[in-house]
């Protein structure tokens, strides 16, 4: 959510933000000013009547002064509820509006997203190469039919060493996380309506989210819970940052249909994803930015993957990051890059939403920046690394950094 007080000082400037993401749109700032303004004369208006209610109630009793307080009562329900119903919609349109972008971000979509960095050239093949999903099914290490008839379509499983690869790039993950100082965290996966509000989620992208009978949701990243760890709490600020990663299974309803090359896991319903969290202040968060976009991309660097980072254009922004680089790994046979991670910073937005702050070296109470970052998503890093490493008879080598953390001794994939 964004500061009402910033939204009055600095009316054009947001403008101009918001517009570099949302485009030549009529965003409502006047009726929020106006709205905030009728707030604040109604809280004045209160504050006489209370004042006149005191002292009333210190004049004797009589029939004149009873008649009075029954007004004053009166009016001081009727103008409650006034405030009450200003500041829902205040809070409303306060919520609809998405945070604005560093002053570097690109406007439009992502038609103008920019390639910073790339990491090797694209693998080529002196054979005719195969897609993930005739590799995954041929060494029997992915079953689709199978968790189709569990779990319908957008779901897949895995098994044997295709098991393993995936637990042992988990571990990958943990272990380089453990050793850069974060904190590991296995959170829950349902999340309340609160959660996912303080984390962006809702309103807007509420269909976006399954939802269960109790109201609760299934996380569709593990950055929800991270982000609602300190929700309502004020920290200190010699604690700063606190640095977290998290463990989760992802859901996300990924409504629309699928195109044809999106088939098999690079776009599914359920996939695994470390995520790194950072709380910190604000004179420390572009710093904390860099820093954690390129730890995301040593991680990657070391599975030996050709791959790009991306600087996205502001409407390819997530509606709560200010800024937001993509790390896209290359998938052969589709011709085109895959996201794997996303590191961004929401500074003051989320903490707003969730009220958390800190208290500074003269006792004030500032609000918290956020960050975070895919550290890594697995579901499009596997048919990466099946397709990039494949071998003419048919087998996959499996990247060194992973070998370490595999139960058995295995330096490639093949068939049984």
């Amino acid at each position: 959510m964004l500061d009402i007080k910033k939204i009055r000082e600095e009316t054009k400037e947001i403008e101009v933000s918001l517009k570099k993401r949302l485009g030549d749109v009529n965003l409502g700032l006047d009726k929020i000013i106006l709205l905030d303004d009728t707030r604040k004369k109604i809280i004045l208006e209160l504050e006489g009547l209370k004042a006149e209610k005191n002292k009333l109630s210190k004049t004797k009793p009589d029939e004149e002064t009873i008649k009075n307080i029954k007004k004053n009562n009166t009016n001081i329900k009727d103008l409650e509820d006034s405030l009450n119903q200003v500041e829902d919609d205040l809070h409303q349109k306060m919520s609809s509006l998405p945070n604005i972008v560093a002053p570097e971000v690109l406007a439009g979509g992502k038609e103008n997203n920019k390639v910073s960095y790339t990491f090797k050239e694209k693998p080529k093949f002196s054979f005719k190469a195969k897609d993930h999903v005739e590799l995954a099914e041929s060494l029997d290490i992915i079953d689709y039919k199978r968790a189709a008839k569990m779990s319908g379509s957008g779901f897949w499983l895995y098994k044997g060493d295709g098991a393993l690869l995936e637990w042992a790039l988990l571990n990958y993950f943990i272990d380089f996380h453990t050793k850069n100082n974060y904190q590991f965290i296995i959170p829950p996966f349902l999340l309340n309506k609160e959660s996912a509000y303080a984390s962006g989620h809702m309103p807007k992208f509420r269909d976006d989210l399954f939802w269960v009978e109790d109201g609760l949701c299934l996380n569709a990243t593990a950055e929800m819970m991270l982000g609602n760890y300190h929700r309502d709490e004020i920290l200190k600020e010699e604690d700063l940052p606190l640095k977290y990663f998290a463990y989760s299974a992802c859901f996300r309803r990924e409504a629309g249909s699928y195109r044809q090359e999106e088939r098999g896991m690079i776009r599914g319903h359920q996939f695994n994803k470390i995520e790194m969290f950072q709380y910190t202040k604000p004179e420390d968060s572009w710093t904390v930015f860099e820093e954690m976009k390129n730890q995301a991309t040593k991680l990657l660097e070391g599975l030996d993957l050709h791959f790009q980072v991306s600087d996205l254009a502001a409407g390819d922004c997530s509606a709560a990051m200010a800024k937001t680089v993509d790390l896209e790994v290359w998938i052969p046979s589709m011709n085109i890059y895959k996201e794997v991670s996303s590191a961004s910073n929401a500074l003051d937005y989320q903490a707003r939403r969730g009220n958390m702050r800190f208290k500074d070296k003269n006792g004030k109470n500032e609000f918290l920046h956020t960050l975070n970052a895919s550290g890594l998503a697995t579901s499009r890093l596997l048919p990466a690394i099946l397709e990039q490493n494949q071998q003419e008879d048919g087998s996959v080598l499996i990247p060194e950094v992973l070998k370490q953390f595999l139960p058995i001794k295995l330096d490639k994939i093949s068939k049984k």
